[in-house]
Formats: structure tokens, C-alpha cells, sequence
């Protein structure tokens, strides 16, 4: 009878083949390495492993076994196993609880589909792997007529099969959910990089003006969007808006909002008209599942150096002149897409040689560190923003949008942003 190992030397085994397998992502090396270690707590030199996975009844294959003439890994190669049913191996591939046979020769016939991976042998300990409480896998160890298992010992290789078996199901899910996700981000790549290609290519060269923007998303793709439509009288259109929500259906609608606007040359102008065209659009067929879009925008008249703008629900943009902050605000209507036929109403702001016009989306405002749970949630906030601006004084747009990147980003302790980040700074020059 094979007897056990002083309970030391079986912890050694067992700490010493755990420390193996820690660091271990592949089933196939997992599996091996489980083997090698627990092995020597019962050395076995004949074996058949069997599958039932995904195979249809009374089918099975045989993943592994010790009479194999050729390795096969049964995770790359698993059009290659044997697959059979019936006989005594069938039996054990759905017997779906433990079996032990003491005396092979007598119940193993030449003609038993399985005889080639069992003849010879006198025992066999059969110790299913469950998975929602089906056996689905089965390893069989068989042994000679000089070696009888300790019968203390199958409750615990039992045990420590069904645990191996999960953990080595988990370990293939786990390689499936990140295959998965890293396929998904490729995909979302994608769809950013076709996002990013509908924003302006170069800023607009604007006589009398400096211009600079900033864009970043909080993952692949996202929701916010700017434009600049140059238009016939010389003057300019400025857009920004934010979708509601974020990620890829924050993108799609962003898309079909750059679509919308850029389908018919000559309604970029008044304001209120634009928006007005955009609503009807994105209400009747786009937004029914309760997003909307938020968005402002403004015709710049450089000669006049008067901006016509109109609001839908958008941050109202800020202006500096001489130290002091006025906030563009008080027209236009309710964001887009919520109801059809929606008036905007229109406003002017006239623009001095220094002033600059910051437009921005929420991710800048509400931008957070971390919460911590004594502290609640902080945002950045429009007043830490105004003083910021104010700090600009005659620094150049693009200096002063990097100014106001870093301190969102100190103010957020490295933490990553939970919403889109755009921003547009014009300097009357």
C-alpha cells in the first residue's frame, strides 16, 4: 500500500508547488506545474484525463494521457484529441461523482473503445472537476498491482482536484475576459481615432485673434466635441458641446451632432438658428433614450470684434478683460434633443484688444481628486477657474490652457479624469 509522506514533508510539497503556480497565466503551464508539485504527494505514472466541455453527449474527448505518442495541449490543439464515447472511460465521463475500480482487468474489454489508455493497469481513482455541479472534466489516475492508495488520501486529492479544476477554469476565463477587453480597446482605439479625425485639423487663422484649443478624453472615445465653421462674410463659427455620458454611445452621438451640423452649408448662421436645426435633428431620431447635448455657439465678427452667441444648457463661457471675469451667459434655451421646436434666443459680447474668451465643457469644472470619504466629493469649480484666468493676465492662449491643464491636473492629486476635458481660448489681439 502506498503510504502517505510525514504531514511536513507533504506541506513542503504543497507550499513549495503553490509558490510555483502563483505567477502562472497559462492553463497549459498551470496544469503542468499543479501536477509536477502534487505528484510527489502520490506518485502516479499512468493517466487519462477527460472532457466534456462544450461536447455533445455521449461524446467526450481525451485532453491528456501518459500513453499519448505525441504532446498535445489541449487549449491550442483541441481539434486534434481523441474523441469517444461509450465503454468504461464513458462511464467515468458522466458517472458525475468519484470512482474507484480495484480490480480493472475484470470490468476493462478488448474491444472497450478506451482499452488502449487503460489496459494494463490493475487500479484507478477517477475524481471528477465540477462546474455548476457537473463533472465536465474527469482525471483518472491508474496504477499497477504493486501500488493501493492510502484510502485516507482520495477524500483530500479529491479536494484538492476540484479546487485545481477551478482555479484552472478561472485562469482560462480570466485569459478570455483580457483577450476580450484587450479586442474591445482595439476597437475603441479605433473609434477614437475616428472621433479625433472629425475635429478641426489646424485652428482657424481669425484676423485679430489668437486661438488655441485642448482636447482629452476620459477614455477611448467620449462625448465632447468643437468646431470652427468659417462663413462667407468673413466671420466665424465657434462650437463646443458636451454629450451626456460618456465612452463610445457619448461618441456615436458626437459624431452624428458633427454630421448634423456639417450637412448643409448655410446654417451655421445666426446662432440661434444652428442650434435650433441641430435639436429638431438629434430630438426627432437620436436622442429618444434621454441623452441630450449641451452646446454653445457663438459667430465672431473679427472686423466688429462682436461675438452673436446662443446657449443650450452649455457652461457659460468666460471673458477677461482688465483682471475682471464676465461670464456669457443669460440666452439661449434647454439642451439639445430633449424637445422638438425649441426657441433660442441670442445674445452679443463685444471683445477688446486683450480680452480672452475661455469656452470649456463640465470635465474641467467638475473635475475631482479622489474621493475620500471623510472629505466628499471637490470639484474644480468655476471660481478656481476664474482665478486662474485671472492669473493669465496678457499670457498667449495656449500658454494659458496649459496653465490651466496643470493645475486641473494638481488639483486632481494624479487622479485620472472621470469626464471629457476641452477647452478654447481666443486673445483679441
Amino acid at each position: 500500500m502506498l503510504k502517505r509522506l510525514p504531514w511536513q514533508q507533504e506541506l513542503e510539497i504543497v507550499d513549495r508547488t503553490m509558490k510555483a503556480i502563483s505567477g502562472i497565466t497559462d492553463p497549459e503551464e498551470f496544469i503542468n506545474a499543479y501536477w509536477s508539485g502534487i505528484g510527489e504527494l502520490m506518485p502516479v505514472n499512468e493517466y487519462v484525463s477527460l472532457s466534456r466541455r462544450d461536447v455533445e453527449p455521449p461524446f467526450f474527448l481525451i485532453t491528456r494521457s501518459s500513453r499519448f505518442a505525441e504532446y498535445l495541449n489541449p487549449w491550442t490543439q483541441r481539434d486534434r484529441l481523441p474523441k469517444l464515447s461509450g465503454g468504461l472511460l464513458g462511464e467515468l465521463a458522466f458517472a458525475n461523482r468519484p470512482v474507484i475500480i480495484n480490480d480493472l482487468p475484470s470490468r476493462l474489454k478488448e474491444d472497450d473503445p478506451g482499452y488502449q489508455y487503460l489496459a494494463g493497469c490493475q487500479r484507478l481513482v477517477a475524481l471528477p472537476q465540477y462546474d455548476r455541479g457537473e463533472g465536465l472534466n474527469v482525471t483518472v489516475m491508474l496504477l499497477g498491482k504493486d501500488v493501493e492508495p492510502d484510502p485516507a488520501m482520495i477524500p483530500m486529492l479529491h479536494w484538492q482536484s476540484g479546487l485545481f479544476g477551478r482555479g484552472t477554469h478561472n485562469l482560462v476565463l480570466r485569459n478570455q475576459l483580457a483577450g476580450a477587453l484587450a479586442a474591445l480597446d482595439r476597437e475603441l482605439q479605433v473609434v477614437g481615432d475616428i472621433q479625433r479625425s472629425l475635429l478641426p485639423s489646424a485652428l482657424p487663422a481669425i484676423d485679430g485673434f489668437d486661438v488655441a484649443a485642448f482636447y482629452q478624453t476620459s477614455a477611448r472615445a467620449g462625448g465632447d466635441y468643437y468646431d470652427f465653421f468659417p462663413l462667407s462674410d468673413g466671420g466665424w463659427g465657434i462650437f463646443i458641446a458636451d454629450v451626456s455620458g460618456h465612452g463610445t454611445p457619448a461618441a456615436v452621438l458626437m459624431a452624428i451632432t458633427h454630421a448634423i451640423a456639417h450637412a448643409q452649408p448655410g446654417t451655421h448662421t445666426p446662432p440661434s438658428a444652428l442650434l435650433e436645426y441641430l435639436n429638431d435633428r438629434l430630438t426627432r431620431a437620436y436622442t429618444r433614450a434621454g441623452t441630450f447635448v449641451t452646446a454653445f455657439y457663438g459667430v465672431l465678427d473679427p472686423k466688429r470684434r462682436v461675438l452673436t452667441y446662443s446657449n443650450a444648457g452649455h457652461n457659460p463661457p468666460r471673458l477677461l478683460r482688465e483682471g475682471h471675469i464676465r461670464s456669457i451667459d443669460c440666452r439661449g434655451g434647454l439642451p439639445l434633443g430633449i424637445f422638438e421646436q425649441q426657441a433660442y434666443t441670442e445674445g452679443t459680447a463685444r471683445m477688446d484688444s486683450g480680452d480672452l474668451l475661455l469656452l470649456y465643457t463640465d470635465g474641467i469644472t467638475e473635475a475631482s481628486p479622489a474621493i475620500r470619504p471623510a472629505e466628499g466629493r471637490k470639484l474644480f469649480g468655476v471660481e478656481r477657474l476664474d482665478e486662474l484666468l485671472q492669473s493669465c493676465g496678457s499670457t498667449n492662449p495656449q500658454d494659458c490652457l496649459m496653465r490651466i491643464r496643470e493645475q486641473v491636473g494638481a488639483f486632481c492629486e494624479g487622479a485620472p479624469p472621470v469626464d471629457d476635458q476641452t477647452l478654447i481660448a481666443l486673445r483679441c489681439v
